[in-house]
């Protein structure tokens, strides 16, 4: 795979993301034990602001894109953790892509 498709790659998952991350949020607000999912909510706002900033990055090519890649994993990986503890179906899928998207941060690390 070479740079630009590594790029793009990473582009998707963290709009993927992004994505996964605000239905969550919406959907955790129609939950009925919101206080269970305050945690989960406050990363899904968090998570999908550093995945929209990291897609942007790379798209402009930023030169403190490897910063943001880092940060992106950390925020994915806290999300992904948090959402990983509960059984809605929303929270699910969240989890997966941020999975997905901390892993191919973390490929972007070795050619940005």
């Amino acid at each position: 795979m070479n740079q630009d498709q590594q790029y793009q790659e990473c582009i998707e998952a963290s709009l993927d993301c992004m994505n996964a991350c605000n239905i969550c949020y919406v959907s955790s607000l129609k939950e009925y034990d919101l206080a269970m999912l305050r945690e989960c909510i406050r990363l899904n706002r968090e998570c999908a602001d550093i995945c929209d900033l990291a897609a942007q990055s790379m798209q402009r090519n930023s030169p403190f894109l490897k910063e943001i890649c880092e940060l992106c994993i950390l925020a994915c990986d806290a999300c992904a953790a948090e959402c990983g503890k509960h059984e809605h179906d929303h929270c699910k899928a969240c989890a997966e892509a941020c999975r997905k998207c901390a892993d191919t941060c973390r490929q972007m690390l070795v050619v940005a």
